[in-house]
């Protein structure tokens, strides 16, 4: 759309040599072809709770990252008891304190005073799910000049909200990262 309005523009003036030549470079430059990359990872953590996983991410696509000035990564989990965010990377308190707000906000024995229906997969199920909505199974990073344009004390999380089946149960999660950009 814009190369058009550009085109339109420069047929409009026929009176300056000099602004029919800046308008053909300007109808004559290519952008340059964005660039895509994805990988599917796999993460395991030692129990139910929120993990730092940013050095996971970044080693699985640390050449594709440099190959982008400027773009977006994207991760997903294709989970619905287990979800993504990005918070506090220093203190593994804030990690800690995240998991028991969590369990306040949804706590297990809603599984048993009526409150859910769906309890046939264990008390950390349901809960599971909604904490897995409320926290949300994607993530969109920007990059900037071949990294991740995270603030300094930002990480990304992926939230383990389950005990039985979740990890030391046997699930193994799986991220897809997505990158489009401009190198």
């Amino acid at each position: 759309f814009l190369l058009c309005l550009i085109y339109h523009y420069c047929n409009a003036l026929t009176t300056s040599s000099s602004n029919s030549n800046i308008c053909m470079s300007a109808t004559n430059t290519k952008a340059a072809a964005p660039k895509w990359y994805q990988k599917e990872i796999s993460i395991t953590a030692p129990s139910r709770g929120c993990h730092l996983i940013t050095k996971d991410v970044m080693s699985a696509m640390q050449g594709e990252l440099k190959e982008v000035k400027i773009g977006m990564m994207n991760l997903f989990i294709q989970h619905t008891s287990a979800s993504l965010t990005i918070n506090e990377n220093a203190d593994p308190d804030v990690r800690r304190d995240m998991e028991v707000a969590l369990n306040k906000i949804v706590p297990a024995s809603w599984n048993h005073d009526g409150t859910f229906r769906h309890t046939m997969e264990g008390d950390d199920d349901m809960p599971g799910h909604v904490k897995s909505s409320l926290m949300g199974p994607s993530l969109n990073i920007p990059i900037q000049n071949g990294r991740l344009a995270l603030g300094t004390w930002q990480g990304v999380y992926l939230n383990e909200h389950r005990d039985q089946g979740g990890w030391g149960g046997g699930h193994t999660r799986r991220i897809i990262i997505t990158i489009q950009g401009q190198g």
